[in-house]
């Protein structure tokens, strides 16, 4: 099966910037960035964004995302010592869900090397949630999310 040709994304398919400075250890065995470490970039890129834009612990609202959802298109390879720059964009804001999409660039090109997929979907953060129910009682998506997120996240909706 083939997958169809998706056009490599650029700087300006991005709606907010932030700077990740990369470390030694960033790097693997292969002297590239590690591909774990590019899911960290995509959490930080994302919830420093939520942190900074609500001011607000975000952890400690009533409802929280958590990530249901997440994957990554590397285009070609980054790592130390070089600093990445996250570019960020919701490609969807649900009643109880946001899905953003992260383009790690580094150096002064204008494509991508990598672009990133991000699902938050917000569940009750009550204790309850945490004392280790399952089934029906676990942590299960509930709507509206926090009025602070979704206000918060409108702004990097690029509605098509």
């Amino acid at each position: 099966m083939s997958t169809p040709d998706r056009k490599t994304p650029t700087r300006a398919d991005y709606v907010h910037w932030r700077t990740i400075t990369t470390r030694w250890r960033d790097d693997d065995a292969y002297g590239h960035l590690n591909n774990a470490t590019y899911y960290e970039y995509f959490d930080t890129a994302v919830n420093a964004y939520l942190f900074e834009t609500t001011g607000v612990n975000v952890r400690k609202l009533p409802k929280i995302g958590i990530v249901a959802e997440t994957s990554c298109r590397y285009l070609r390879e980054i790592g130390f010592p070089e600093p990445v720059e996250a570019g960020l964009v919701v490609d969807k804001v649900g009643s109880s869900s946001v899905i953003y999409r992260i383009g790690l660039f580094q150096g002064p090109g204008e494509e991508a090397a990598a672009e990133g997929r991000f699902v938050h979907v917000y569940v009750d953060n009550t204790e309850h949630s945490r004392s280790g129910a399952r089934g029906n009682e676990a942590r299960r998506p509930v709507t509206p999310m926090p009025e602070e997120i979704r206000e918060a996240v409108m702004p990097l909706w690029r509605q098509n």
